[in-house]
């Protein structure tokens, strides 16, 4: 069986506060960390009232004082918003402080508006086009200094923490390839070009110091119930966020609704459903029928599912229900 992940944003669900939220979190992977998730991952997002994990460290340490063996880490930090010296220096900060669970995703996206963009980055092509060589940089810091009186990151030298590669296209399938990192790829949020990447990473990957062969880490959302429709009504809060997004309206993520009817026009169902159509959504039988397909299709080496559902304990038994699908599968094979 596949390792299975958790990639979670701390949605500031209506109704809450932002505590709230990272709290949520954190008891989340405390339960990932029972039920057997292998890493749980945090994501940086600018400008959003519905997300909490803007200051990833921050929360990433928040997540690890809670939990004592499951690994943490990002996915991802968005590089170009950053020196890779300050990212050298908060997460070998991380890895000192736990030691052997920290992992670095890196994106290259801006994470946010454009306008956030622009406050964050200063350049904005400057910090897209100088991406590879930032990941360089940053393997640099994190791996042994020179003798030669270099830069140093401190904390961050003789860490080793375990980088990614995240993406969402072609370019991020052949970079990864070519730098031997492990690759994850945002399928819960932009699944067109999935299978293509895949397959350009696992043809062209270059062995590395840290990775012999080739490794694929896909998302998804799910939202699992006792069943199919109040699954769906869980997953109503999601249709509703991508809905939002697409009109730009920045709010708390939304409470579910009864029906998206209404809600969205045609054209607007037609593209979130599009952008979500690897949603694992419904009871534990059609969730293990959705997720077995999904790996027949893309066969990756793991997955790392998001849980958009607002009420935490909903959430909770969510993911209590997907870490038992692995054996549902097995059974059924």
């Amino acid at each position: 069986m596949i390792p299975y992940s958790i990639l979670d944003l701390s949605p500031v669900a209506e109704g809450h506060s932002v505590r709230e939220a990272l709290d949520a979190s954190r008891s989340l992977a405390q339960v990932a960390e029972k039920n057997g998730y292998r890493r749980f991952w945090l994501a940086e997002h600018h400008g959003m009232p519905g997300i909490a994990s803007a200051a990833t460290a921050l929360v990433i340490s928040h997540v690890a004082a809670g939990t004592e063996s499951i690994r943490v880490g990002s996915g991802g930090i968005m590089l170009p918003n950053h020196s890779p010296l300050v990212i050298a220096e908060q997460f070998g900060t991380l890895e000192a402080l736990y030691p052997g669970r920290v992992e670095l995703g890196l994106g290259r996206a801006p994470g946010t508006d454009m306008r956030t963009a622009r406050a964050l980055r200063r350049n904005m092509e400057a910090g897209a086009e100088s991406f590879p060589h930032d990941i360089l940089e940053l393997q640099r810091l994190l791996g042994e200094p020179d003798d030669e009186g270099g830069l140093i990151a401190v904390p961050g030298m003789n860490s080793h923490v375990p980088i990614w590669l995240l993406g969402s296209s072609l370019y991020s399938a052949h970079l990864a390839a070519a730098l031997g990192l492990p690759y994850a790829f945002a399928s819960h949020f932009a699944p067109d070009q999935l299978l293509d990447a895949v397959e350009i990473y696992r043809e062209r990957f270059q062995p590395s110091a840290g990775l012999q062969k080739p490794y694929v880490m896909v998302g998804t959302m799910a939202a699992i119930a006792e069943t199919d429709r109040e699954a769906a009504h869980l997953f109503t809060s999601a249709q509703q966020q991508f809905v939002n997004l697409r009109r730009n309206i920045r709010r708390s993520f939304p409470r579910p609704v009864e029906t998206m009817d209404g809600f969205w026009t045609e054209m607007e169902r037609i593209g979130v459903e599009h952008t979500l159509r690897y949603a694992i959504v419904g009871s534990p039988e059609t969730a293990a029928d959705k997720l077995s397909r999904f790996i027949a299709d893309v066969r990756p080496d793991e997955i790392i599912v998001s849980t958009p559902v607002h009420d935490l304990q909903a959430r909770i038994r969510s993911v209590e229900l997907f870490a038992g699908l692995p054996q549902r599968i097995s059974q059924a094979a």
